[in-house]
């Protein structure tokens, strides 16, 4: 299923986002749930959630049925607090 989910996000999804300077990374799968970060310009929009609700939702959905959501990990990385702690400490 993990492949699956990896192709229509690839083909389907990240040529949308792409157009926004953004893009999808898929996360994981879970009883029946997507679980994806968004990159790029994406990652930050106000508006990711909704691209997460109405679009990839509907994409995702669409093409395999098993899944029934999508969830947002809007969960800062480690290497952004890394680095977020150097340029406060003038490094």
């Amino acid at each position: 299923m993990e492949d699956k989910i990896r192709a229509v996000l690839s083909e389907k999804v990240s040529p949308l986002l792409k157009s926004h300077a953004g893009g999808v990374d898929f996360m994981g799968y879970e009883d029946g749930v997507v679980h994806v970060r968004m990159t790029g310009a994406c990652r930050g929009c106000p508006s990711a959630q909704y691209t997460v609700e109405e679009i990839i939702r509907s994409i995702v959905i669409g093409e395999l049925p098993d899944v029934r959501d999508i969830s947002l990990d809007a969960s800062v990385s480690p290497d952004l607090i890394d680095m977020a702690r150097k340029i406060l400490r003038g490094d």
